[in-house]
């Protein structure tokens, strides 16, 4: 097994959001080569159907095209091969009803995206110290992901 953090999925419509949070993982210690994108629900269960191996952690949008966070999480919670990985919401939305909607659907935790940089640092560190050196995770073998283009 590989040492070091786990595997990450961003899934995130925004382009720049998702380059922000990765520069974040990367800055707060992350592999930049395990850290996986997707620009909307549809990708992300796309990648989970690819790999034999489930990610340890996915950062989950809410507000995306084609199938948004809500729907896309129902679905992750849905598989008996899925359901396990912690799935974090990370939005801009702050409405109730999307709380807890995404806690009804079985998130692990609902983070209100910051404003920033520093800031957006700041919480994945304190995500990265929590899910990746505080909590059991299921870690894949990276030797054994295939190579996406």
């Amino acid at each position: 097994m590989v040492s070091g953090v786990p595997m990450v999925i961003i899934a995130d419509d925004d382009i720049d959001d998702r380059l922000l949070l990765t520069e974040a993982l990367v800055e707060n210690g992350v592999e930049r080569s395990k850290i996986l994108l997707a620009c909307d629900g549809e990708e992300l269960l796309s990648l989970l159907a690819e790999y034999s191996h489930m990610p340890s952690i996915i950062f989950l949008d809410l507000n995306m095209p084609k199938k948004n966070g809500l729907k896309t999480l129902e679905a992750i919670r849905a598989n008996p091969t899925q359901r396990h990985i912690p799935v974090l919401i990370f939005t801009t939305s702050n409405s109730r009803s999307d709380i807890l909607s995404s806690y009804d659907l079985g998130c692990n935790a609902y983070f209100e995206k910051p404003y920033s940089y520093s800031e957006l640092v700041d919480m994945v560190g304190v995500i990265k110290s929590y899910w990746f050196e505080k909590a059991t995770l299921i870690k894949p073998d990276f030797a054994e992901l295939p190579r996406r283009n």
